[in-house]
């Protein structure tokens, strides 16, 4: 495990205004929807790696990971070390805010993760009350619903995700401030 550089936020907020480091956020969609710092770079953690930022960040500056309260940004920054010049935000978004730093307030939403656990849930529990109430035909439903959820576990892609994303408190736009743009322009 090497030692990751630490920056308090007030320091972090310094050298972005100077030009001499860019915010990475590696947080999760929902996450970033709810809040995020103005002008920071959005890169989910699992699409971490040097190549693609120094692709979009460049050489020449620091890169300051950023995560809720930094445990997840330690471990971005480790995974980069020596290869580009990382630093963590001390704290992260929490402290970042605590210490009155400008922040873009959106709408908090359920994680699609958590969405797609409660919509199978209560479909289960449902199937199950019918098929006490009304027809034990009902039991298929719970088969389907389980082989859906192991076809989901095993090849990483969930169709109730999918539905789920299309609904309208689902349909928010990532790019709430200009860091897609200036990614766009890379």
């Amino acid at each position: 495990m090497t030692h990751v550089q630490k920056i308090d936020p007030v320091a972090v907020d310094e050298l972005v205004h100077e030009n001499k480091a860019v915010l990475l956020d590696i947080r999760t969609p929902s996450e970033i929807l709810a809040q995020e710092i103005p002008d920071s770079v959005v890169m989910p953690f699992d699409l971490i790696s040097a190549e693609r930022i120094e692709d979009i960040v460049g050489k020449d500056k620091k890169v300051v990971f950023v995560c809720r309260s930094g445990s997840r940004a330690v471990q971005a920054a480790e995974a980069v070390s020596g290869k580009i010049d990382a630093a963590v935000l001390d704290g992260g978004i929490v402290a970042w805010v605590r210490n009155g730093l400008p922040v873009n307030e959106g709408r908090s939403i359920i994680p699609i993760e958590r969405q797609v656990l409660i919509t199978i849930g209560t479909l289960l529990l449902l199937t199950l009350f019918l098929s006490y109430a009304v027809s034990t035909m009902f039991l298929v439903l719970v088969a389907f619903f389980g082989a859906g959820m192991i076809f989901a576990g095993i090849t990483g892609s969930c169709g109730m995700a999918r539905i789920l994303l299309l609904m309208p408190w689902n349909s928010t736009s990532l790019c709430s401030n200009n860091s897609c743009a200036a990614q766009r322009q890379k």
